[in-house]
């Protein structure tokens, strides 16, 4: 459904992402795994085609160069060079790393922000269908978003991304910071919103142990290169992949 293959981004004097490939099928659940800096980030960005804007942005600036080579392919569609906004459109919609919500708007302002590629009759569905799966934010719909804890405002991060009608939904970092009931929570709505949505999910974290029950493949990164890939059953039977990622 999505594949990127040979995908590289170089900030001026450095190699953020090196010849990295990966596929995410159609209802499937694909983990990418690294440490701060492995380029977890740039991947997202590079996919969602927000890299783009920041190429732009920082040539407007002056400042480094970004390159971007490769391919990356959605139902046979290519989408290198292509607006992130066009890819919105066609279903590939980010939740990014911090959450980044509109802090000084209220939840259900978030939410209906998030809605903007939506029918009203897909907005008002999807609406109710967020207030299912997060129920905590239907009672706090009315509460501005900056006073909404940490997972609190991941829940809304996740449901704004729902609003816009994703296909394949980009989940960077969703567990940072958080409890691990509060994470544990969150894979396991990230997984109701694939069955019950039959929506393609990508999701990195530093750490997999939490998102391992949920994952169908994972890719690990390092360095900006794919140096391993596999099943949850094959990442957890290599000793060196349990002891730096799943924490045993």
């Amino acid at each position: 459904m999505l594949e990127a293959s040979g995908l590289m981004v170089f900030y001026e004097n450095m190699l953020a992402l090196n010849n990295v490939s990966l596929q995410c099928g159609e209802n499937r659940i694909v983990g990418v795994f690294g440490a701060n800096s492995a380029g977890k980030s740039t991947l997202m960005y590079a996919l969602s085609g927000i890299m783009l804007d920041i190429r732009k942005k920082e040539e407007m600036a002056g400042g480094e160069r970004i390159t971007i080579s490769g391919s990356i392919r959605y139902k046979d569609q290519e989408l290198m060079g292509m607006k992130p906004s066009r890819r919105a459109k066609l279903g590939i919609i980010l939740c990014p790393e911090r959450r980044r919500i509109f802090r000084e708007s209220s939840v259900l302002e978030n939410l209906k922000i998030g809605g903007y590629l939506a029918t009203a009759a897909q907005a008002k569905e999807t609406l109710a269908y967020v207030f299912t799966v997060f129920p905590a934010l239907e009672k706090l719909k009315n509460r501005v978003g900056g006073f909404l804890s940490g997972g609190e405002q991941q829940m809304l991060a996740i449901g704004r991304a729902l609003m816009a009608q994703p296909k394949i939904l980009l989940l960077d970092e969703p567990l940072l910071g958080l409890s691990p009931l509060m994470q544990a929570m969150l894979m396991r709505a990230t997984r109701e919103i694939r069955d019950q949505r039959r929506i393609s999910i990508i999701v990195t974290e530093q750490y997999a142990r939490p998102v391992l029950p949920i994952i169908d493949y994972a890719f690990i990164l390092e360095n900006g290169s794919a140096v391993l890939e596999g099943t949850r059953e094959e990442l957890m039977d290599n000793p060196d992949v349990r002891s730096a990622y799943f924490g045993v």
